[in-house]
């Protein structure tokens, strides 16, 4: 490990995308300081990070700043060299059309550039989403790659897809009006799952703690490209500094994709002690639509039942030299982790 004088700007160091990616610049020898909404956060994080291996820890920084306010964050870039924008917005009072989502997603984006092209920041990598990209087309027969792009007008589209649409968006028009300074990177994954490393659980691990508590009535019919944390933490940091990742987007995922059916049966399988509480029925469409009736996290999924994509991966491979883990291994590290903490 070489020690690196320069500071990367880590937003949302406290999540579960954002502490790995802490994890791995601090293994790779950088000087690192996250910010955290509450300096409250910090010292969780250092304890995290100690239970992960990181012995010493004064390369580690952390600096206060919010998204949905100016205050700080010409402090947290200052002398920073690259910025890994991974943090998302706190939502506000919910007012019906999900401007409270999307509105600081939109405006957090472009504080973080205005501050990161003051600082004269090289790079930012930041975290969008495969929302962005695969959620207007028809799927019958296409791959999808960093060329398309989900519409945000589209009818019936969902607050988080929008959102996540419409920052990546401002974020590309704001590079090209200034120039291009800072570089621009956008990491575009699909569902991340992976070992949990904290307290932290993303709506995508949920999924898993779901079926193997017991919680789910049954698996619905939803199809979707999988990635591990680890794999999108080491695909930022290749993307930072990369010379050939300078304006380019980079779909991240695993090869092929996977149904929470063959999820449920992937777990059964490996899991015996978990066997009975997991799910053997397949929800049909039309109890899921039931179900969205009463649950806002099951309405988001109702326009993707019985939809299968196919995503590729092939551009951060060939020009990053990315090599993700194979999704059932992901699958399994997720699940380990889970039981190892007592979560399930």
């Amino acid at each position: 490990m070489e020690d690196n004088t320069q500071i990367v700007l880590v937003t949302g160091g406290s999540g579960f995308v954002g502490s790995y990616c802490v994890l791995q610049l601090l293994n790779a020898g950088y000087r690192v300081r996250a910010t955290l909404r509450s300096p409250e956060k910090a010292e969780k994080v250092r304890t995290m990070l100690q239970q992960a291996g990181i012995k010493d820890l004064t390369r580690l920084s952390f600096a206060e700043a919010d998204l949905s306010r100016d205050e700080g964050w010409n402090e947290a870039l200052q002398d920073c060299t690259y910025v890994l924008h991974l943090a998302s917005p706190f939502p506000g009072p919910k007012d019906g059309n999900g401007n409270e989502i999307i509105d600081p997603a939109r405006e957090g984006t472009l504080r973080v550039l205005e501050s990161a092209r003051t600082a004269g920041v090289k790079r930012v990598v930041m975290t969008s989403s495969f929302a962005a990209v695969g959620y207007s087309r028809d799927p019958a027969g296409h791959v999808f790659t960093e060329n398309d792009w989900t519409d945000p007008e589209k009818p019936g589209l969902g607050v988080y897809a929008r959102s996540k649409t419409l920052a990546e968006r401002d974020a590309w028009n704001f590079v090209q009006k200034h120039g291009n300074r800072p570089e621009l990177t956008v990491i575009n994954p699909v569902a991340i799952f992976g070992p949990v490393m904290g307290s932290n659980i993303s709506g995508s691990v949920q999924m898993v703690v779901q079926l193997l508590s017991g919680k789910a009535p049954g698996a619905p019919k939803l199809t979707f490209g999988v990635v591990d944390v680890r794999d999108i933490a080491d695909l930022h940091i290749r993307a930072m500094t990369a010379p050939a990742a300078a304006g380019q987007r980079f779909l991240a995922t695993s090869e092929g994709s996977m149904s929470l059916p063959a999820i449920a049966r992937l777990l059964r399988k490996h899991y015996p002690a978990h066997k009975r509480k997991i799910p053997r029925r397949t929800l049909p469409d039309w109890s899921v639509k039931i179900l969205a009736w009463f649950r806002d996290d099951l309405k988001q999924m109702i326009p993707e039942l019985g939809k299968e994509k196919i995503i590729s991966g092939e551009k951060a491979r060939t020009i990053l030299n990315w090599r993700p883990r194979p999704m059932k291994e992901v699958i399994r590290a997720t699940a380990d982790s889970l039981i190892r903490r007592g979560v399930v």
